[in-house]
């Protein structure tokens, strides 16, 4: 696998490894309901929600990879990267720009994705 020296060369290989709608909507769930987490740990002092977000994200991303990607998660290889992209992906869909990123990345509407020579 080719390896990456800046986060804007990982981004369009995230997406490409994320190329299935159902993924990223299990991405989706996962990533709202660690911020949910987040924000009810805050706001309500109790520091089980907070250790339960590593949780509550993973499973959902890492079930999608394995169900319906049938690939490797990224975060094996790349955990900071993956986790900054994830809220990214998830950022640029809650405000509609995620289609333009995924588009330029290669990926098709129908979840199937060019991928250049090395990945």
């Amino acid at each position: 696998m080719r390896r990456f020296e800046t986060f804007a060369e990982f981004w369009p290989f995230y997406l490409r490894e994320h190329a299935k709608p159902r993924t990223r909507a299990f991405h989706y769930a996962g990533t709202s309901l660690v911020v949910i987490l987040a924000i009810a740990g805050l706001v309500t002092g109790n520091l089980w929600l907070l250790l339960a977000m590593p949780l509550a994200g993973y499973s959902f991303a890492w079930a999608s990879h394995a169900a319906i990607e049938r690939n490797r998660p990224a975060t094996f290889t790349y955990p900071l990267w993956s986790l900054g992209a994830d809220f990214k992906m998830w950022w640029r869909w809650l405000t509609g720009r995620l289609n333009d990123d995924l588009l330029a990345a290669g990926v098709r509407p129908d979840g199937t994705a060019e991928r250049p020579h090395g990945e």
